[in-house]
């Protein structure tokens, strides 16, 4: 029997941002379309979720009146063998830290949003963890057949973080970064922890990030984003079987 290819596509609207994400959890390429303006994506406002279609391209164009796509200048754009990522959400840093989330758990992702940044950080670094958690719920699909438990640590440089992952389908984020900055680039610290708390709850999953030492706040909070992509990876790995991981017989 074929092995169904983990994959997702979410459009959440609200007043504050407008949010495109297309995620591959096996990596790869995704579904094409001939319509760049975007076909029958599935539409998310709060946390409603029903199902995956699919979009085409779509390029964030703040300002641009005529809703036209055009060519993005601040994308972080990475093509490998085994998976791409292309991320906009108008933060620098957070960008960086869903690049290095994605490329270390082996997964393809497009990310765009434009976000009411004229206010501040927060609608847009909390919304779009909340929608990259929605994709990777839909995306895994029922918790049947994976190790669901994983842990990771990841080094950089002076920096060490350790993170645990539940796919429990109970939401629950412990996270000590210990950042002692006031922003990472465009990033307030206060909301690095609260991107991975927002991812959490959105998945429904637990999950425990911890930097165990370093001096530098960008290497620790790099260091945590790639300590998670190694403990999902492993918690979302196929045993090849089609149990459920619980004594309860049900997740």
């Amino acid at each position: 029997m074929a092995t169904r290819r983990r994959y997702a596509a979410l459009v959440r609207d609200t007043n504050e941002t407008k949010i495109k994400v297309k995620l591959s959890l096996d990596g790869g390429a995704f579904p094409t379309h001939d319509d760049d303006e975007g076909i029958g994506a599935n539409q998310v406002s709060g946390n409603d979720n029903t199902g995956p279609e699919y979009w085409g391209e779509y390029i964030r164009t703040p300002g641009d009146a005529s809703g036209k796509p055009t060519p993005a200048t601040n994308r972080a754009d990475q093509v490998g063998v085994t998976s791409m990522q292309s991320i906009d959400t108008g933060i620098g840093f957070l960008d960086h830290m869903f690049h290095a989330l994605s490329k270390h758990a082996g997964w393809s992702l497009q990310m765009v949003c434009d976000g009411d940044l004229h206010i501040d950080d927060h609608h847009t670094a909390e919304d779009s963890a909340i929608t990259l958690g929605l994709a990777f719920k839909q995306a895994l699909g029922p918790i049947r057949g994976y190790k669901r438990f994983g842990h990771g640590y990841a080094p950089l440089d002076e920096a060490l973080s350790r993170a645990v992952v539940d796919l429990s389908n109970r939401p629950y984020a412990v996270i000590d970064l210990g950042l002692r900055r006031e922003k990472l680039g465009d990033l307030s610290c206060e909301m690095i922890p609260h991107v991975l708390e927002s991812f959490a709850q959105s998945a429904g999953i637990t999950l425990h990030v911890d930097c165990l030492r370093g001096s530098n706040d960008h290497h620790r909070a790099e260091s945590a984003f790639k300590a998670l992509a190694i403990a999902i990876r492993e918690a979302t790995t196929r045993t090849g079987g089609d149990d459920v991981p619980s004594t309860k017989g049900c997740l």
